[in-house]
């Protein structure tokens, strides 16, 4: 099969080399432009060149020169793997077979570009990814194939997308460009009334409120962890938390402190208290980087009693 390939970071590169390996000619790889600002190279871009082909980087994929090179390239399908560029339905359906995309959601739930963290904050205890055929719309065109995932209660948004989203959307994206090939896949028309979209979980919807109930303050920790990373003030220096654990409290007398305060400070973690419980704090970053809970405390000169502000 030959393979059109639009895509970035490193579940484009994964995409690229799975594609490969199995056999399929990939024809063309779109990454986007390089980015002066970057630290690094992109790293599809990079993946591309050592493969010994040759990336393309247009500014639009709307633009007369990248359909050109499409059309030249004379790919069988498109397989589009972690897209930040608009794609066009006029570049989408050059290929005999058109394109193919993944999302990391079981469509037409959270569609959007954050859509692990919303499921994750949410409390949900499944998520999945979907193979669909892009629209104009964003994440709204039909589905071709659909696979879940169960989110545990301590997972967080890396264990959830690297141990499973990652690796089994890849090889969702094979499945299903050989049922499309085969003519054996069918298209179904998402379910409007049941469809969500969310924008990107930014630094306003990762910051941790200590009135909320633990449930929700420790979904919230998860679904940021590692990125954009939850986070609180004490005094003037920002706090961003990452590994916790929760410790409901079951009666009135079990209570310790008010929301917000620290109420212990151990030799690994140090605790928070909020609706419902108490949050242990494992690993935070502080100015001096990502330490233990306890390291943190130390360094910041926490004390028992001491609050963090919403």
């Amino acid at each position: 099969m030959k393979v059109a390939l639009i895509g970035s970071q490193d579940f484009g590169k994964a995409a690229l080399e799975a594609f490969l390996e199995r056999g399929d000619e990939v024809v063309a790889v779109f990454c986007p432009p390089d980015n002066p600002k970057a630290t690094k190279p992109e790293i599809l871009k990079e993946a591309t060149l050592a493969k010994g082909l040759v990336p393309l980087q247009f500014a639009s994929l709307k633009s007369p020169e990248a359909a050109d090179a499409m059309r030249n390239s004379g790919a069988d399908i498109c397989v589009m793997a972690y897209v930040l560029q608009f794609v066009p339905q006029e570049l989408a359906k050059i290929p005999r077979l058109g394109t193919i995309q993944y999302h990391p959601s079981l469509l037409p739930k959270y569609r959007g570009p954050s859509a692990i963290n919303w499921a994750i904050a949410l409390g949900e205890s499944k998520t999945g990814l979907t193979i669909f055929r892009p629209s104009d719309g964003l994440d709204e065109g039909e589905v071709i194939l659909q696979k879940e995932v169960a989110i545990g209660a301590n997972d967080t948004l890396g264990s959830v997308y690297f141990d499973h989203l990652f690796p089994l959307g890849v090889q969702a994206l094979l499945e299903a460009a050989d049922l499309v090939a085969a003519s054996k896949h069918q298209e179904i028309v998402q379910d409007e009334a049941l469809a969500n979209y969310e924008g990107w979980f930014d630094q306003a919807a990762a910051r941790i409120h200590w009135s909320n109930h633990i449930t929700q303050i420790h979904n919230l920790i998860r679904a940021c962890n590692p990125a954009p990373g939850a986070w609180t003030m004490v005094g003037e220096q920002k706090v961003q938390i990452y590994d916790v654990k929760k410790h409901v409290t079951a009666t009135y007398g079990a209570v310790k402190g008010k929301p917000g305060q620290i109420t212990a400070i151990g030799s690994e973690s140090f605790f928070v208290t909020c609706h419902g419980g108490q949050i242990e704090v494992l690993k935070a970053k502080g100015a001096a980087g990502k330490v233990s809970g306890a390291e943190l405390a130390k360094s910041l000169g926490l004390t028992v009693d001491q609050f963090f502000t919403a």
